[in-house]
């Protein structure tokens, strides 16, 4: 069973001493004087000693403010994106007694070798290359001990402090901070275990399985664990060095990242969210290979589609659009919204974008400059967005590294429209035709018996005075007006489906599927119409 990170366990008399130690260390490098204003903040590069100083929680921390662009002014977000990442190796005891102890066998019995040196020592974990005894080369990445109890103490510490902060200062609630320190907490619990590290693996690699130019390392089950992963090892090179080597096969290789990276977005709703170069290799036959899947995200079906709708409205300079598709994806507190203010200011940002030469256009920087402006107006962001933010900014800064020439727009669009084939194609349609018939089935079933449902345990409750015949008419005109409310919906889905057939480009049965939708929807809504009418017209005489 997985073992989360929880502050709760952390009491304030367990969290005080290291209270206390973080507060001191704010005070040596002059955080608390920030409280006053903008005007008394330390300078960039202090904040990100202070990170530094204060140890592996509050380094992930940093990397996490790192992505919120729409709190920190440029030149704090480009210091603290300097956080090392790397820690002191843990020796060979230490990792051995975690292996022994998740893994329950004996070292040299699970491997028949294992470097005692490893390849890489981050925050979280450090990587080891092995032999298994059935000679498969593999790489072996063995977390930290005690980091659940450390991290903890730290986010219990993070929570009191920002508790008090926000009771002495109330100004600053309007940043959320409680939010952030509790998705940071997540992001954190979602990062320490490996199964879930090895189940976005599995995921990734039936995703992007039709991808002949992408090879992910697959996870050794028999030999992974909640603090132990075990991969197939990946004899590859870093993207950036073997650009330096081979510049005339980046284009291609750069095609293939887009690639993967949208069809994941929109296809499957998952997304690798740190595609830096120590992360992106290249094997000896060319192909690319994907690694760390500590820090992925997912989007939701209705995520994704509000995200198609903000590229489209955004390509198209649709201020309204996009405002409506950006509050659409963080829907949490959107009715209270300046939604004119909100408007104006996307329509300074859709202005600054189209005026720009379009080679330079960047989606990560148009995805943070929306971030900004939601945030000025108090829209809540949801934490994937701030993920899918980094990705694109990630990608784009690698891409240009690689290949300063390349025309990255053009790589995005060719996906864009291959990924638009796909989806409305005739079994995508199909599909989606049989989910939506088989969802008003059941919400058109299930909607008068919910309903009446509801109302009775209202009336058993402290209303129940009304358990007379009004309660139950109240029932049966709710009901009849959800099922009216249900059809229109269907027809109108039908009517919307068939118009967006029509104007498709390419014509054909595209087209003459769109008129057969067109005119069920209109047929749903004749009848829907009649049936309420004369029923109307039947409780009018039954009256009388």
């Amino acid at each position: 069973m997985t073992a989360m990170i929880d502050p709760e366990k952390s009491s304030l008399l367990r969290a005080a001493p290291r209270l206390m130690q973080i507060l001191r260390v704010l005070t040596q490098h002059k955080f608390l004087g920030a409280l006053r204003g903008k005007n008394h903040w330390p300078p960039p590069k202090e904040v990100r000693e202070t990170f530094e100083e204060l140890g592996l929680t509050f380094l992930k921390f940093g990397q996490v403010l790192a992505m919120r662009r729409d709190l920190l002014p440029d030149a704090y977000i480009k210091e603290l994106e300097l956080l090392h990442d790397q820690l002191p190796a843990l020796g060979i005891d230490a990792v051995r007694a975690t292996i022994e102890s998740e893994l329950g066998a004996p070292l040299t019995e699970l491997f028949a070798s294992f470097s005692e040196t490893p390849l890489a020592a981050a925050t979280i974990a450090q990587v080891h290359e092995a032999t298994l005894p059935d000679g498969r080369h593999v790489a072996v990445k063995v977390q930290r001990p005690d980091l659940e109890e450390m991290i903890a103490t730290d986010i219990s510490a993070l929570n009191y402090l920002v508790t008090l902060v926000e009771g002495l200062f109330p100004r600053l609630r309007g940043f959320d901070l409680p939010v952030l320190v509790s998705e940071f907490a997540n992001s954190l619990n979602r990062e320490t275990d490996f199964n879930h590290e090895a189940r976005s693996i599995m995921l990734f690699r039936a995703a992007l399985a039709d991808i002949p130019d992408l090879w992910i390392p697959k996870v050794v089950a028999e030999c992974s664990s909640e603090n132990v992963l075990t991969m197939e090892f990946s004899d590859g090179e870093r993207i950036d060095l073997y650009a330096g080597q081979y510049p005339e096969n980046m284009p291609r290789l750069i095609n293939t990242l887009v690639r993967l990276t949208l069809q994941t977005i929109f296809e499957e709703g998952l997304f690798h969210a740190d595609p830096h170069p120590g992360n992106v290799l290249v094997l000896p036959d060319g192909r690319l290979s994907l690694l760390d899947f500590g820090m992925t995200g997912v989007l939701d079906e209705t995520m994704r589609e509000s995200l198609t709708l903000l590229l489209e409205a955004v390509v198209k300079g649709d201020a309204r659009a996009v405002t409506e598709a950006y509050l659409e994806m963080a829907p949490q507190g959107s009715e209270k919204v300046n939604r004119a203010a909100l408007l104006m200011d996307i329509k300074a940002v859709l202005y600054e974008i189209h005026r720009s030469d379009l080679a330079e256009v960047s989606i990560g920087d148009s995805f943070d400059s929306l971030l900004r402006a939601g945030s000025r107006h108090g829209v809540h962001n949801p934490g994937e967005f701030f993920l899918l933010t980094r990705t694109f900014v990630i990608l784009e800064s690698m891409i240009r590294e690689l290949d300063p020439d390349h025309d990255y727009l053009k790589s995005f669009r060719e996906q864009i429209t291959r990924l638009t084939e796909k989806h409305f194609s005739l079994e995508r349609i199909k599909e989606k035709t049989g989910k939506l018939a088989r969802d008003m089935e059941r919400l058109i079933s299930d909607a008068p018996s919910d309903t009446r449902r509801v109302l009775r345990r209202i009336a058993e409750g402290n209303l129940g005075q009304l358990q007379a015949p009004a309660v139950e008419a109240l029932g049966g005109r709710v009901s009849r007006n959800l099922e009216r409310l249900t059809g229109a919906i269907a027809s109108a889905g039908l009517i919307i489906g068939g118009s967006t057939l029509i104007s498709a480009p390419d014509g054909g049965w595209h087209h003459f599927l769109g008129e057969l939708l067109v005119f069920a929807g209109v047929f749903g809504t004749f009848i829907i119409s009649a049936g309420a009418l004369r029923r109307d017209r039947g409780r009018g005489s039954g009256r009388r």
